[in-house]
């Protein structure tokens, strides 16, 4: 179950990290600004519209840590795996490994459960 008074304290957070007012968070986001004033003030809780409405806008926003506090705000950046790119085209690939066959499709896996594929 969602605690409301810690939920509104995230918000607030959210709120003035990006330096918006509950107005123009309320804009961005696309809702009623009475929503945002019900929420902060623990009147009402967040719908799952809501909280969809704020992960849209906001990407560095968390949903565990939005929902319970828990994991980090804002969300630390992922490191862009740069991909290997091939010296040989896959053809070459191919022919080095039989005449007879062709390659049509390496896919490369990175440890954080990412993948490029690449297509002859």
């Amino acid at each position: 179950m969602i605690n409301t008074l810690d939920f509104s304290k995230r918000l607030q957070k959210v709120i003035e990290f990006y330096d918006e007012t509950a107005s123009s968070f309320a804009e961005k986001i696309g809702v009623q600004r009475s929503s945002i004033s019900h929420i902060l003030s623990g009147r009402n809780k967040p719908s799952l519209d809501f909280v969809m409405k704020v992960l849209h806008s906001y990407p560095e926003v968390e949903l565990y840590w939005l929902m319970n506090g828990k994991g980090e705000f804002p969300k630390p950046q992922e490191k862009e795996q740069k991909p290997i790119q091939p010296q040989l085209s896959l053809n070459e690939i191919a022919q080095t490994a039989s005449k007879s066959s062709e390659i049509e499709k390496i896919i490369i896996f990175y440890k954080n459960g990412s993948f490029k594929s690449y297509e002859n």
